[in-house]
């Protein structure tokens, strides 16, 4: 059964950008789509970015031009690199492994002056 650890998450300006990371164990992520999603407090968890297997990305409208997902298959890794951040922004972000239905324990990003 796969894990996933999400890291990278802290406190940043506005502006700013952090990359967070979603680091898989116990199988391969090669094969399967992933996804990065947001959840802020007493909100429901929205999905932020997809990238398949083949590398085709999709974003969130509110993400779009800032936001960019990425996969390391050889380091069984996949990345969120977020720039321009907003204080809307702030929020616990978990990755997803569709094929294997399986979430990280998320990361905490807070966009704050």
């Amino acid at each position: 059964q796969v894990q996933l650890v999400e890291s990278g998450g802290g406190l940043v300006q506005p502006g700013g950008s952090l990359r967070l990371s979603c680091a898989a164990s116990g199988s391969t992520l090669r094969f399967t789509a992933m996804g990065w999603y947001r959840q802020a407090p007493g909100k429901q968890r929205d999905l932020v970015a997809h990238i398949t297997v083949g590398g085709v990305t999709n974003y969130a409208d509110f993400v779009k031009g800032r936001f960019t997902i990425s996969r390391d298959n050889a380091k069984n890794t996949v990345y969120l690199q977020m720039n321009s951040l907003k204080p809307e922004d702030t929020a616990i972000y978990y990755c997803k492994a569709y094929d294997f239905n399986v979430w990280g324990q998320g990361t905490q990003v807070t966009v704050s002056s």
